[in-house]
């Protein structure tokens, strides 16, 4: 069976119209942190009679009645979130406010809730909710049991792995990739200021220590992005045929995580999947599908940090480009895909010459997020090992390297530096916008790393929802 051929197959011929809400990524963590801690069978409300209302599970909730799929205007668990606040029945309590323990759902979570009960109410019966606290914020969307199931199973499988060159199958599929060695080591980070094309925000050049990790040889394509992107798809294809692993108990880790709603468009915007880097996911989405990945192979992967990214793509020079200083047309095209040779749309992973440590497309074809949170000034208050601007808010993020839309040399250089910007998702018709694509940033991609240190589970988790999930406010003022 080629798994590949069949998803590409089905995504190229399903174009979705919109994007279905996704319970486990959206309604969950709204129930959970807001409706049941007092409506489950094991909460006091329950065993002093209070409520017969219970949410923890589809039986209890969808089949009970208090949900009704289609209909969101009877559906109780809608309508008493948008009672008046004077309203006996309001949800959560008025009372429960009052004392700050709870508060009023939001209008963008109300509108989840409505859509998703419109929408048929789609709740997987192997999915039951567990209260958690308002500010609970170690595991924000994954629960804690799944977390360090995952690292549990990282750590069993990475047991004194050398660095050298491998080849990862994702397991219960046909679909492989490379990844390349990179050695520990010190560089300076940021640009020169006599570089030519250099801005304000590469710099002051500072000397950085890297520890030794492993990156993916290529971008991350369509052919590993689509098994995650189009999950249920994903899982019929490995069920329904004699895949070897199918059935390994990484595989159901994998099917517990996260996955993207669907899109409302066909992602490649026919530009190819085949081989072709995958494009237009946000970084939240690009550090779910690390999760994915981790919890299917058993080694874990996350986003490269601006600093790994710059020490990786430099591969030991110091010149502007890694092949030198030389930005001719001719040149840059031995190298890379951008502006003057692309043919106006991405192009297949690892056509062009690799930098030194075996690295293809780092420079362009499509730019690549990294973890950090965009900070013109970071580098003068950099740490010297390892360092990491962790997110705090959802804009804007570093984004690295050059794209086939980029007609400037200077956007090409190792040290040139992205930031995010919520105009990406300018043409999104979903209220709120989505959280897993930018659908006008199709210049936009990335490739994960695997630190040859495995962090703790705690660490894992801070890696995979790095950032805020939630779309910044400043899209409003974008689309009006």
């Amino acid at each position: 069976m080629n798994l590949k051929a069949t998803l590409t197959t089905t995504i190229l011929m399903t174009a979705a119209l919109h994007a279905a809400v996704d319970f486990a990524a959206e309604v969950k963590p709204i129930l959970e942190f807001n409706c049941v801690r007092c409506h489950t069978a094991k909460a006091t409300a329950v065993e002093k009679g209070e409520t017969d209302y219970l949410l923890d599970t589809a039986k209890t909730a969808v089949r009970g009645k208090y949900i009704i799929p289609g209909d969101s205007a009877k559906s109780k668990v809608y309508k008493t979130t948008i009672a008046p606040d004077d309203a006996e029945e309001l949800m959560p309590p008025l009372v429960e406010i009052k004392k700050k323990s709870s508060r009023r759902l939001t209008k963008e979570e109300t509108g989840t809730l409505k859509t998703w009960i419109d929408e048929g109410a789609k709740w997987p019966d192997d999915i039951k909710l567990q209260a958690r606290k308002q500010g609970d914020s170690r595991y924000p969307t994954d629960t804690p049991v799944l977390i360090d199931e995952i690292h549990k199973s990282i750590v069993a499988a990475s047991k004194n792995d050398e660095l050298k060159p491998y080849n990862e199958t994702i397991t219960g599929t046909d679909v492989t990739f490379a990844m390349v060695p990179i050695p520990s080591g010190k560089f300076t980070i940021g640009s020169p200021a006599n570089e030519k094309g250099r801005k304000e925000d590469e710099g002051p050049q500072k000397e950085i220590e890297i520890a030794a990790f492993w990156m993916g040889k290529t971008e991350v394509t369509w052919d590993e992005y689509l098994l995650f992107m189009y999950h249920d798809n994903e899982r019929k294809n490995r069920e329904g045929g004699k895949i070897p692993g199918a059935a390994a108990p990484n595989v159901k880790l994998s099917d517990e995580s996260t996955h993207p709603t669907q899109p409302y468009v066909e992602m490649s915007f026919g530009m190819g999947t085949n081989g072709f880097p995958a494009i237009s996911m946000t970084q939240h989405a690009a550090n779910k599908y690390c999760q994915w990945l981790s919890a299917r192979t058993g080694h874990f992967h996350r986003l490269p940090t601006e600093a790994e990214w710059e020490y990786a793509a430099r591969a030991g020079t110091t010149t502007a480009y890694y092949w030198g200083d030389e930005a001719t047309p001719a040149k840059i095209g031995e190298h890379e895909w951008w502006g003057k040779n692309a043919d106006f749309k991405y192009q297949k992973v690892g056509k062009k010459k690799p930098n030194p440590w075996g690295l293809h497309d780092m420079l362009g074809n499509v730019i690549e997020w990294t973890l950090d949170q965009y900070d013109p000034k970071f580098y003068s208050k950099m740490p010297a090992a390892n360092p990491w601007n962790k997110a705090a808010q959802p804009y804007p993020h570093v984004a690295r390297g050059g794209s086939w839309d980029d007609e400037s040399p200077a956007l090409l250089r190792a040290a040139s530096r992205r930031s995010s910007n919520p105009e990406w998702k300018r043409q999104d018709p979903q209220l709120p916008k989505s959280y897993w694509f930018h659908t006008d940033a199709q210049f936009l991609g990335f490739r994960v790393v695997r630190p040859q240190k495995v962090p703790t589970a705690v660490e894992m988790n801070a890696y995979w929802n790095n950032g805020v999930e939630k779309d910044d406010p400043r899209m409003e003022k974008v689309e009006k």
